[in-house]
Order: structure tokens, then sequence, then C-alpha cells
């Protein structure tokens, strides 16, 4: 059964009211309405959340890491049902090749680690920006473009743009003036989301990456340069939490425009 949201919900109600539709059959169509579980042969492997794209717009995503292929499939398979499309997160070639015995459209990102399948998003809006201080932080930014572009934003990749040569932060300058929302993943000492939200008026996502030596610790050298940053407008996730930032830009990305001209706002 596809997704049953709080309109289809109150269609549902006003069907019986008016005695379209059966009490039972109402009933058999609420089975799985907030949740649906997903059962092994021992045990609930996990309860969907069928109701999460009407209530954020985004739906339910499947972190591959740590579950077995019997366990992640069906979650996959029922997802699916509700959406049509669905992402897949932390996915080796393995758990790739796995979910390819659904037979289901899908397309695998080796860097992002993520597998798209389903339709794509029937409208792609707004403009995000991804920038990634080097090549090394590549799958980390493909993770965010993966993410945002499935949740149905525009989303474009700034690559090698890091603080050792400071001219090539200016040069993208005009990429980001263009943004709605900048995502900027950085490892080593973490400094670039500080510089670039120090230049543009955009609100800026910083993502910390774990790259570099010795005392970069796994990203959390990054991860507190960002947030002691000196810069206003700047918010941080998780190290290497890419699919973090990508509904977070996603959702900022499509935002209403609420700003007014001089004559929408009486300014003179």
């Amino acid at each position: 059964m596809a997704e049953l949201s709080r309109a289809g919900l109150l269609t549902l109600l006003n069907q019986v009211a008016s005695g379209a539709l059966s009490p039972q059959k109402a009933l058999g169509e609420l089975a799985d309405w907030p949740f649906a579980l997903v059962t092994g042969p021992e045990a609930t492997l996990a309860r969907v959340d069928t109701l999460r794209l009407s209530r954020t717009g985004v739906p339910e995503v499947v972190l591959a890491e740590g579950k077995e292929p019997d366990e992640l499939l069906p979650i996959v398979e029922r997802l699916y049902q509700a959406h049509s499309r669905v992402l897949v997160t932390r996915a080796t070639a393995a758990t790739a090749d796995a979910l390819g015995t659904l037979r289901l459209p899908f397309r695998y990102n080796r860097r992002a680690l993520c597998v798209v399948i389903g339709a794509p998003v029937p409208e792609v809006v707004g403009q995000i920006l991804v920038v990634g201080a080097g090549t090394s932080d590549r799958n980390v930014v493909e993770e965010v473009i993966e993410t945002a572009r499935f949740c149905g934003s525009r989303a474009d990749l700034v690559l090698d743009v890091g603080v050792a040569g400071l001219h090539r932060v200016l040069a993208v300058l005009p990429d980001i003036a263009r943004a709605r929302v900048v995502v900027v993943a950085a490892g080593m000492e973490g400094t670039l989301p500080g510089v670039i939200a120090g230049l543009t008026q955009k609100p800026v996502i910083g993502v910390p990456v774990s790259r570099g030596y010795g005392v970069g610790k796994g990203g959390r050298t990054a991860l507190h340069t960002m947030l002691a940053t000196c810069s206003p407008g700047l918010a941080v996730v998780n190290v290497d939490n890419g699919f973090g930032a990508g509904v977070l830009a996603h959702r900022i990305n499509t935002l209403p425009d609420t700003r007014l001209d001089a004559s929408e706002s009486g300014a003179s």
C-alpha cells in the first residue's frame, strides 16, 4: 500500500462517513498507518515510518551499515512499496549487489556509498552548492549531493578549494552567490567553512571530514574548528555526516522566498 498521508486519511474518513467505503475496508487501508512492521523469521526487523514523507518532506532513508542482507532487503522493499523510491546510505559494493537481487531499478554511487532505488523525484528545485576542500573529501561531498538530489533539490559540486590556496576560494565566489545554501566539507584543520561563511550572506553548513594526520583525530579537530569559528551563519553537522548535511541543505533550499522588494515592503 502507498503512503497514507494526513490528507489521504481525511479522504478515507470522509468515504466511510458517506458510505462509499465500508469500515472493514478502511481498517485494511489503515493497517500500515502510521508505520509498517517488517518482520523476519524470529523477530520484528523494523518499524518502517511510512508517514515520514508527508510529515517531514523526506521519506525514511535506510542506513545499510550494520544490517545483513536478509534484514536490509525486506526493509528496502517495504519502503519502495510506499514511495516508489528509496535511498540507501553507507552501502558497500557487496550491499549493492544484494540489493540488485530485488530486481528494482537502481543506481550505485561507489564514492558516496549510496544506492538510489526507483524513480527520480518529479521536480528538482532551488540551488545547493556543495564545496569540498580537497579531492580526498569527495566521498562525503558525494553523499551530500546524492541525498540532496534524492530529496528533490538541485545540487552542484565545486572541489579542491582548500585554504592552502585562498585564491581558489575567491575564484568560486560567483558560484556561491548563485546558491541558496552552501555545504562545505573539510578535513585536516577544518577552516574552510568558516572562511566561506565570512564571505557570503548565504547560510553555510559545515561537514567535518575524517581526513588528516595525527592531531586531526579522525575529524574531531575539524569539528572543533568549525564549532569554534568566529564567522556567524555557519551550522555544523557530525563528522562525515553527508546525509545529515544534505537533508538540512534541502530543507533550507526549499523554504519559501519571503524577501520583499521595495514596493511590497513600503520602502521609499
